[in-house]
């Protein structure tokens, strides 16, 4: 038996309607998605911010805060802060507006360590119409999560000063028009100033 598969001319309607939807709706599941997070104790802005300020300047040290989550020997992508770098970064501030625990991290030089724990969720998503996307003409973003850092100085594994920076709600949406779609790097291109040699 043989069964022959061909366009019915009554058909042809339904197949156009259905693929102008299938164009003009977006297939927005098919643009590319990213997930950043920091490895780290802590899955909300709300407990690492409770954990820091757990941490007592002058008193606590760095058996207390390895129990906070804050784990100077093994937390991955931790930035460690010579004594340079905290002179440096300080340079610019007065005497008198230097707190203790940084004068003290000063007077003792090489002795002081800075830490800097970075943990974060973020979230970034393409959204809109697929082929518009693709294609360069128009990209939407929206971006969404949260950001922590917390900097400690340690003098004899004990802290002696403490900062903190945080975005606890993170929620953008970025859109861009390329008017000239995939050949808007090429204009960029050429309507970039010449360099003279």
């Amino acid at each position: 038996m043989v069964v022959k598969v061909g366009m019915n001319k009554q058909n042809l309607p339904y197949i156009v309607v259905f693929m102008t939807a299938l164009i003009f709706s977006g297939c927005a599941s098919l643009l590319p998605r990213t997930t950043t997070v920091t490895n780290s104790p802590w899955k909300t802005y709300q407990e690492v911010l409770y954990a820091f300020d757990n941490v007592a300047p002058h008193k606590s040290t760095v058996t207390d805060i390895k129990k906070l989550g804050f784990n100077i020997y093994s937390t991955s992508n931790l930035k460690v802060l010579s004594y340079v770098d905290i002179a440096v970064a300080t340079s610019s501030l007065k005497r008198e507006g230097l707190g203790n625990g940084i004068e003290a991290c000063l007077k003792v030089r090489y002795l002081c360590t800075g830490y800097v724990f970075e943990p974060q969720i973020a979230n970034s998503n393409r959204y809109g119409n697929f082929w518009l996307d693709t294609f360069n003409f128009k990209r939407k973003t929206r971006q969404s999560g949260w950001k922590f850092r917390a900097s400690f100085l340690i003098v004899d594994a004990v802290v002696v000063e403490k900062f903190w920076y945080g975005e606890p709600l993170i929620d953008l949406d970025q859109e861009v028009v390329n008017p000239l779609g995939p050949f808007q790097e090429i204009g960029n291109f050429l309507s970039a100033p010449k360099i003279a040699l």
